[in-house]
């Protein structure tokens, strides 16, 4: 009989295996604070899987909305396994979060779906900095380390499921 919660003959790629992986780290500046939490989290959580400090790479940008054209370059260099995209957007007076955190999740999305790399999405959009803090290693846990993990399952999905693309056909 199969494991409660798993179907029969479906492989588990929860046991991640980060061995010869290379990563990148994509972590948006704004809300510092916040975003300097779900990156160590990320990054613990791909030594932790085994990938080697020298294959993490670490880009800081502005902000969230500079997030999508960042994972975009980096994918054009055909260097990365996967990437983790992080950032926080929280609630302001307007309705500027909801464009900004949309757009920024539309185009994260859109990158990883087109290219075929797998981005661990650690955007965190909430109401209050108390919220994002809770989720960047307090009483909700670390969403980066989420992200992270998020991203080396799906490179095991895919490996395992999706035969690479012949480039040259």
């Amino acid at each position: 009989m199969a494991e409660a919660g798993k179907r029969k003959g479906m492989a588990d790629h929860r046991v991640l295996d980060g061995a010869g992986l290379r990563v990148a780290i994509v972590v948006s500046r704004f809300n510092e604070e916040v975003t300097a939490r779900l990156r160590d989290g990320a990054r613990e959580a791909l030594l932790r899987s085994g990938v080697k400090e020298k294959d993490i790479v670490e880009v800081w940008v502005p902000g969230a909305w500079e997030i999508p054209l960042t994972c975009q370059m980096l994918n054009e260099s055909d260097e990365y396994d996967a990437m983790v995209a992080l950032g926080c957007v929280i609630r302001g007076e307007t309705s500027h979060h909801l464009y900004v955190a949309g757009e920024a999740a539309r185009g994260i999305a859109d990158e990883s779906m087109g290219s075929g790399v797998p981005i661990g999405f650690g955007l965190l959009t909430t109401d209050t900095y108390e919220q994002a803090m809770e989720r960047a290693g307090g009483s909700h846990g670390n969403k980066g380390e989420d992200a992270a993990l998020a991203a080396l399952e799906m490179v095991g999905v895919l490996r395992s499921y999706c035969p690479p693309i012949d480039s040259n056909s």
